[in-house]
């Protein structure tokens, strides 16, 4: 009775009118486009994609280099809407252990890794029950998915030629122990770096075309572009990598912010394959710097970035997405260090040394976070970062804190959001020879008489020359590392050194209890054992 009541009302019936046609209204306008932004905002998680380049130095773009001479629109975009870290490291000075350490949030040197990086046909480094940030985005409802470079191993299913007696992989056979085992719903990758065959794409377990032939370039014929000789797959064209990655995680994007998947965040992991070698930019970028190949791939790789943002945008997701982007280590020598200086760039921003090296320039590099619903924009910070801080910051994000993995890492959460206490106040390093650097404060103590990587003095060389077996910089008055202070500080050197000790002997850098290395690890000089 009371509802045949409110219908012959006729204040009911012009409010009843007047609901109609607003809701003609919203829907001319785009009634799903706001459904859609109300749906989103309801949801706590954001979606989360890590973009890792490949051998670029923190000099190499305009958000951390104000002399940087290459341009880079689409990576100051993105610093302009988040936070961008100026004194942010890679845990080693190459690409195999630094993946490592971002995935898992520990220091690769704790694992079997001691020195130096896999190939395109190593075993798995991660086994299936070390906790990865695959497995805390799954845990926490995410899809999770790895597009581009793995190299941390996969098992290839290998079997002997009748005629030769030769052991060959066998192409047809699935591929076992890759990131599917280590988090990921699904992948699309590489094995190893770019110069590294086999050159096959492997989707899920399982190669998209079988290799029919080999090829490489040698440096004598493209100093820039060279790649190792190998079996390479029909639909794998090394100078369409870069964009057809782009193209794949674009793809993706667009799939899992489609109205039926909309409701479930994802993560996503591209490791770009640049601008590490073969280098080789295509038009319109192929000589658009005025500097070198190598710069023009830099300038590639940003407007690829412009156009995954773009996309974000159009999905109407750019507000509830956090996007990162780093490198793995600093520039490496392949980008031409001569012809660059002539042009006044430096990739290493006037930091000592380059890619492998314990030196700044090894492990100093760029890193930007965005999202614009949590971080203010336009921001930097000069407290210091590490990449394996990754994990323990979507623990805290995905409401995860008793997760096991991440014992080396901090989450960035205080400096996203101005709120709480942040604590990573020190950092060990890795080079690429397996030396090892304390950070503490402005302090830093390289336990090498070199380089420890590939800059000069190598380490034959420095002990040759009878140089110290540590070296002390303050890099607050010295950022170059010119000046070792370490037979004026003898009481730093020990107290940097007790630091590590308790770092290696609990086995983590973070409050938790004591965990087991999965070796024994050699940490002193060999002279000072």
């Amino acid at each position: 009775m009371r509802i045949n009541v409110h219908r012959q009302n006729p204040h009911f019936v012009k409010l009843r009118t007047i609901s109609i046609v607003l809701h003609f209204i919203l829907v001319t306008i785009g009634f799903e486009k706001i459904t859609h932004a109300t749906e989103d905002a309801k949801l706590t998680r954001p979606n989360v994609i890590f973009v890792l380049a490949d051998d670029l130095g923190i000099g190499d773009i305009e958000p951390t280099n104000p002399q940087c001479k290459i341009k880079t629109p689409n990576l100051n975009r993105l610093a302009q809407s988040g936070i961008t870290f100026l004194d942010a490291h890679s845990p080693s000075a190459v690409c195999t252990p630094t993946r490592y350490g971002l995935l898992t949030g520990r220091y690769n040197w704790r694992s079997r890794l001691a020195r130096g990086v896999l190939s395109g046909t190593s075993q798995h480094l991660i086994p299936p029950d070390r906790p990865t940030v695959g497995h805390l985005m799954k845990a926490a409802g995410y899809h999770t998915q790895m597009i581009g470079k793995w190299h941390l191993g996969w098992d290839w299913t290998y079997s002997n030629d009748a005629s030769s007696g030769k052991r060959s992989i066998d192409f047809s056979k699935p591929i076992i122990n890759g990131p599917d085992i280590n988090g990921f719903d699904g992948y699309y990758a590489h094995c190893g770096s770019l110069d590294m065959p086999p050159y096959v794409w492997v989707d899920t377990g399982k190669a998209t075309a079988i290799p029919m032939r080999e090829e490489g370039v040698t440096k004598q014929q493209d100093p820039y572009g060279w790649y190792r000789k190998g079996p390479i797959s029909p639909d794998f064209e090394i100078d369409k990598v870069l964009p057809h990655l782009f193209s794949q995680s674009i793809n993706h994007i667009i799939e899992r912010t489609h109205d039926k998947s909309r409701s479930t965040p994802f993560f996503l992991y591209l490791a770009l394959p640049a601008p590490h070698t073969p280098i080789v930019p295509v038009p319109p970028f192929k000589g658009a710097s005025g500097l070198n190949p190598y710069a023009d791939f830099v300038m590639q790789v940003d407007h690829h970035m412009g156009q995954l943002l773009d996309t974000l945008e159009k999905q109407g997701v750019t507000d509830n997405t956090l996007v990162v982007f780093s490198s793995d280590n600093g520039c490496s020598p392949e980008a031409n260090f001569q012809i660059l200086k002539q042009h006044q760039h430096d990739p290493s921003a006037g930091f000592r040394g380059h890619k492998a090296d314990i030196y700044e320039g090894g492990h100093r590099v760029p890193l930007i976070a965005s999202w614009p619903s949590t971080i203010r924009e336009g921001q930097t910070t000069n407290r210091l970062a590490c990449l394996t801080d990754f994990y323990n910051t979507l623990a805290e994000i995905t409401k995860q804190p008793e997760a096991k993995g991440g014992e080396d890492s901090h989450s960035w959460m205080p400096l996203f959001t101005g709120q709480g206490q942040y604590t990573r106040d020190d950092l060990v390093s890795h080079s690429i020879g397996g030396s090892f650097a304390i950070r503490s404060g402005e302090w830093k103590l390289c336990l090498s008489a070199g380089s420890g990587g590939w800059s000069a003095p190598r380490e034959a060389d420095a002990k040759k020359k009878n140089l110290p077996a540590l070296q002390l910089y303050h890099l607050g008055k010295d950022p170059a590392e010119t000046n070792n202070l370490q037979s004026e500080q003898p009481e730093k050197v020990k107290e940097l050194l007790e630091i590590l000790a308790t770092q290696v002997k609990r086995g983590r850098s973070t409050p938790g209890p004591k965990r087991d290395n999965d070796r024994t690890i050699e940490y002193l000089p060999k002279s000072l054992e």
